[in-house]
């Protein structure tokens, strides 16, 4: 069986995204997979002159994001080391969670289409191996 790997949004899920119409803000749970080794060869001339780990290339893509991140109204409210599941498919394992808030789909998708931010997502693609990306909204606690 082969696997698949999921590294941008398709027409379809940006397209159902989209028709969610999610108000207020939306936190983004980010699940990362790395290369062993990145892989700059879409983007060489943000390559490091060594090679590095896929790990390392996720490190350079968010300190090159955080500034626009930040300017967009966004912010990084948790970064962490995964590894297997606790409950969940044996022998899958994420090596990185990250959840990133936005105070709206709209500051979301303007951040997402910023070319200068852009710039740098060549770190992003050289590092990442396999992703999930979940748009979460907040849902009220039953009391």
């Amino acid at each position: 069986m082969m696997n698949e790997t999921y590294l941008e949004p398709t027409h379809e899920t940006g397209r159902a995204f989209m028709m969610r119409r999610m108000t207020g803000p939306v936190v983004m749970l980010n699940l990362l997979r790395f290369r062993p080794v990145a892989d700059y060869s879409a983007s060489p001339e943000l390559a490091p002159a060594e090679p590095i780990s896929g790990a390392a290339a996720y490190d350079l893509y968010v300190a090159y994001t955080l500034p626009y991140l930040t300017a967009s109204g966004g912010e990084s409210i948790f970064l962490g080391a995964g590894g297997p599941f606790l409950i969940g498919p044996e022998g899958e394992r994420w090596d990185c969670a990250m959840l990133v808030r936005q105070h709206s789909v709209e500051a979301f998708m303007a951040f997402a289409q910023n070319e200068a931010y852009l710039a740098g997502i060549g770190h992003r693609t050289a590092a990442v191996e396999d992703s999930r990306l979940l748009p979460l909204s907040e849902l009220p606690l039953p009391t």
